[in-house]
């Protein structure tokens, strides 16, 4: 049986376009450009700024994104030496995008936090009944009932 083909316009394994996607798309990219976008700063302020990145993470993240051509990085001749980072005209054009990423991304928090909590309960249900451990009571919310997401799966000859 062959796979369905991709919609059109979704970028395929081998195309070179997914290697930018993929360095725009990292863990860390997102962040630096997000806050890039608000002016030049310093390497002691993005590290400070970006909760959980280790320095090394972040002058990898950096050089990357340097070599791609969407930050400038700018050594100033001082004792200790000043290092600044900035977008540079691409990197501009990925703002808005960016920008609707984060938006989307906070506003849909509580959602996606419902859904993980629900998902987690439903795992723990299952692994439960599977080794024959009754339903810890806390793994039950009579909430995710009203909202459909505790009915039954169906399944078929291989699984759900």
């Amino acid at each position: 049986m062959r796979a369905p083909d991709p919609p059109r316009g979704l970028v395929s394994p081998s195309c070179r376009a997914r290697e930018v996607l993929d360095r725009v798309g990292d863990k860390w990219s997102l962040y630096v450009i997000h806050l890039l976008g608000g002016g030049t700063r310093r390497f002691r302020d993005l590290r400070r700024i970006i909760d959980g990145i280790s320095q090394r993470m972040l002058t990898v993240t950096l050089r990357g994104l340097e070599r791609d051509g969407l930050i400038t990085r700018t050594v100033h001749p001082t004792v200790p030496p000043r290092v600044d980072y900035a977008l540079t005209p691409m990197g501009r054009t990925l703002l808005d995008t960016v920008r609707s990423l984060v938006e989307w991304a906070d506003e849909h928090l509580p959602d996606i936090d419902a859904a993980r909590a629900a998902y987690d309960r439903r795992s723990a249900l299952l692994s439960a009944s599977l080794t024959g451990h009754p339903e810890p009571d806390d793994l039950h919310d009579p909430a995710d009932d009203a909202r459909g997401l505790n009915q039954p799966q169906e399944t078929g000859p291989f699984g759900p």
